[in-house]
């Protein structure tokens, strides 16, 4: 017998002992997994996004299929219609599963942004928060490098080449949360995405003091007060020179939009307001 037809009966043999040992173990050793669990994914985007706070879609289904209460459990991509199914698999109650989108708390565009230096390095956000390298005037605005962009896998994020700024498809947008990790000035907030998607913000970051904030963009918040004044709900705080709408006491009245002096409040798809006739 040959060396070679030695070698072959040797290594078969020993690939037959390893698969019937694999067997053996994989028998033994065997847990079925709860079906509820697979039922669950089909009904994710398998995106894997995160957005959930869980390490991808199959660690949500299986949270979701132990757990004892749905409330904190939500995936924003799947919806709230696949919310209900999940609730329906597990026999639980639906968590809330109030669907929010991203919005952008900056309004420093380009034809009205300010530079105090040019800088020519790596076009990313993150490196020029880094470096404290923007060459804006403004310390607190848009970095305009589109790391919100590329950390979208919705595909709902943009930048607007006349703006200079990210702007949010609202379609799309699912409310994952990547944007908001991604952005190293903490511009990009999640607000509910409001009846008919009406919403209200203040689309500016900037903490300095009026006068210096009015310096280095004319949009910027002021901390003024007025919109906090005129607000008949209660749902604008002024701290740290930066107003702010809590989106759960805030009853669209759009009081705030018209008082703001520099309009730094914006308001999205509200009915036009028809003319009246003087």
């Amino acid at each position: 017998m040959s060396v070679i037809v030695t070698s072959v009966i040797i290594v078969g043999a020993i690939g037959i002992m390893a698969a019937i040992v694999l067997y053996v173990v994989s028998t033994k050793f065997h847990v079925d997994e709860n079906p509820a669990i697979e039922a669950i994914e089909s009904l994710l985007p398998g995106a894997n996004c995160g957005g959930c706070g869980c390490n991808g879609c199959h660690d949500f289904a299986v949270k979701c299929a132990t757990a004892s209460s749905l409330d904190g459990l939500n995936c924003p991509g799947a919806g709230e219609e696949a919310m209900r199914q999940i609730a329906s698999i597990t026999g639980l109650d639906a968590g809330d599963s109030t669907q929010c989108v991203a919005v952008v708390k900056c309004n420093g565009s380009c034809d009205i942004r300010k530079t105090n230096a040019q800088y020519d390095g790596e076009q990313s956000c993150a490196i020029k928060a880094s470096l404290g390298a923007a060459g804006d005037a403004c310390p607190f605005g848009c970095l305009g490098c589109g790391d919100c962009v590329s950390s979208c896998k919705w595909g709902a994020l943009s930048m607007n080449p006349v703006t200079g700024l990210p702007e949010v498809d609202n379609v799309r947008c699912t409310g994952c949360g990547a944007c908001v990790k991604a952005c190293p000035r903490h511009l990009i907030e999640l607000r509910p995405k409001g009846p008919r998607g009406m919403r209200v913000w203040v689309a500016c970051s900037n903490k300095d003091r009026g006068a210096e904030a009015r310096k280095e963009c004319p949009v910027a918040c002021i901390g003024c007060g007025k919109c906090s004044r005129i607000c008949p709900h209660g749902a604008i705080s002024v701290e740290h020179n930066l107003a702010y709408i809590d989106p759960a006491s805030c009853r669209l009245c759009l009081k705030c939009v018209d008082s703001c002096p520099t309009s730094a409040i914006h308001s999205v798809n509200f009915p036009i307001k028809k003319k009246t006739d003087e």
